[in-house]
């Protein structure tokens, strides 16, 4: 029994794949058999000929509107004629142009009204004024079309933020003979007075050369043959010219009467290097000593500085008259302070880096605690000193004897004087220390270089017997004139202090 009842269950649940017999008709059964019947009923004689076309009534899907009476595909009277293939053709080319020239019609009304609307709009037709275009040339702009955006985008730099570049002219201003010069390494055989007056020492005669005027004048000749110049050093004011010479002695001259002031004698061998400080004059000497002389009063020698072994070839006081710097033969770099500031005959600091002899020191205008420093043939380096830390910041392998340094404010530039085997003047950016210009011209080692009193020219001197002057630093008119009245304003407060 329970077999059968399962087969029960399984009969019901089958049925229900099975068509349902007892459902409504389908709407395509009804379709069909309306359709069927009036087919019939038209050709049937005994009906009437005015029988309307039957119809299908589909109901819209959106209520409220009035309903489609879609016509029946059965029992239509139209007339469908059989047509070849060349008739299809060209009934398909008159469709095509008629629609053809439909769409050229609307196309020209919407156009006209674009460049209607265009030009009432922007005041000209903006298809002529396209920058892009596909085929062709490229149209023009009409006349006096003005783009608004080029002042905005435009990548053009205006006059007023164009950076201008400058020149450094790679020839000497001026080159003047310089016959008898000595050809010695050690020497310092030039000078540059605040008041534009160029010494130079030729041989044992002192030469000096107005650089306003161009005028050259004698000063002073050594009374024996035998004797030469050592070095020179103006004061600060620039009426006094220090003269050292090779027998030992230390000559003071007054420069616009062309006077012989005094002879200071004090050193057992040449005085090779001179610096002032205000009324104290420091020199070196080939023994190594470092006098310094008091030119106010009769007793001159006031101190005496004992550190080089060998000759001393660089001296330089510091701008604010601190520290005193001196390089000599035996590769030694030392810092000394005033005489009030301590013991006479104590450094502040005694450097061994270089390897080879320092004649070239240079302190910094615009940072008074940096000095620079430069060696010989064996070293060729040029070394950054902090004179408040005691540290090297710096150093440079320029790959030639260093003979002589300057600092160049007008640029915040460094500037070199080399010998072997380059013969040449660098200018260096500081404090990176990046190669600026080269200055070429000289055919043997340049021996010194000096600045000139408004910071615009540097003069060098070489063993090729000629003085050449090179004005790589001049200033732009609108700085140099910002420049001059900064200078007429403080000088102006410092009057009024006095007073």
């Amino acid at each position: 029994m329970a077999q059968f009842g399962f087969e029960n269950d399984i009969h019901s649940i089958l049925k229900l794949d099975m068509p349902i017999t007892n459902a409504p008709m389908a709407r395509w059964q009804r379709k069909a058999s309306s359709s069927n019947a009036s087919a019939l009923n038209g050709l049937s004689p005994g009906k009437s000929a005015n029988v309307s076309l039957s119809t299908t009534k589909t109901p819209n899907k959106t209520p409220g509107k009035h309903k489609k009476q879609t016509p029946s595909k059965m029992g239509c009277d139209r007339f469908i004629p059989t047509r070849n293939s060349k008739q299809m053709d060209v009934a398909s080319f008159l469709l095509t142009k008629e629609n053809e020239t439909v769409d050229t019609n609307e196309q020209n009304a919407t156009s006209e009204n674009q460049k209607a609307m265009s030009m009432s709009l922007n005041g000209y037709n903006i298809e002529e004024a396209k920058i892009l275009h596909l085929g062709g040339k490229p149209l023009n702009a009409p006349e006096g079309y003005q783009n608004n955006l080029k002042v905005l985008y435009s990548q053009g730099a205006t006059p007023a933020s164009v950076k201008k570049t400058r020149h450094i002219s790679s020839t000497p201003d001026r080159i003047l003979d310089a016959p008898e010069f000595r050809n010695d390494f050690y020497l310092n055989l030039l000078d540059w007075s605040s008041s534009n007056v160029l010494a130079v020492a030729l041989h044992n005669c002192v030469y000096l050369l107005d650089a306003s005027q161009g005028e050259i004048t004698l000063l002073m000749k050594l009374e024996r043959e035998e004797d030469y110049i050592c070095s020179l050093s103006w004061t600060k004011e620039g009426s006094y010219l220090a003269i050292g010479t090779s027998d030992c002695q230390t000559q003071l001259w007054d420069v616009y009467n062309q006077k012989h002031l005094r002879s200071m004698a004090s050193h057992t061998s040449r005085v090779a290097s001179l610096s002032w400080n205000d009324h104290v004059l420091s020199s070196g000497s080939r023994s190594g000593h470092i006098h310094h002389h008091d030119v106010r009063v009769a007793n001159h020698h006031i101190a005496t500085l004992t550190g080089h072994s060998q000759e001393v070839c660089g001296l330089q006081w510091s701008p604010d008259g601190r520290y005193l710097a001196s390089g000599g033969n035996d590769n030694m770099v030392y810092v000394w302070p005033r005489v009030q500031d301590g013991p006479a005959n104590q450094a502040v600091y005694c450097w061994s880096e270089h390897q080879g002899a320092v004649k070239a020191l240079a302190w910094c205008p615009w940072q008074p605690n940096i000095l620079a420093s430069g060696g010989g043939t064996s070293d060729r380096h040029i070394r950054i000193w902090n004179v408040n830390s005691g540290s090297c910041i710096s150093s440079l392998d320029t790959q030639s004897q260093v003979s002589s340094l300057v600092f160049a404010p007008n640029y915040k530039e460094l500037v070199s004087a080399h010998g072997y085997a380059h013969n040449n003047v660098v200018i260096w950016k500081y404090p990176s220390l990046t190669r600026v210009a080269e200055l070429n011209g000289h055919e043997e080692r340049v021996l010194s270089l000096i600045l000139s009193p408004d910071f615009s020219t540097v003069a060098t001197v070489a063993g090729d017997e000629t003085i050449r002057m090179w004005k790589s630093f001049e200033l732009d008119p609108i700085k140099k004139k910002a420049k001059e009245r900064l200078a007429k304003s403080n000088s102006g407060v410092i009057h009024q202090s006095i007073r």
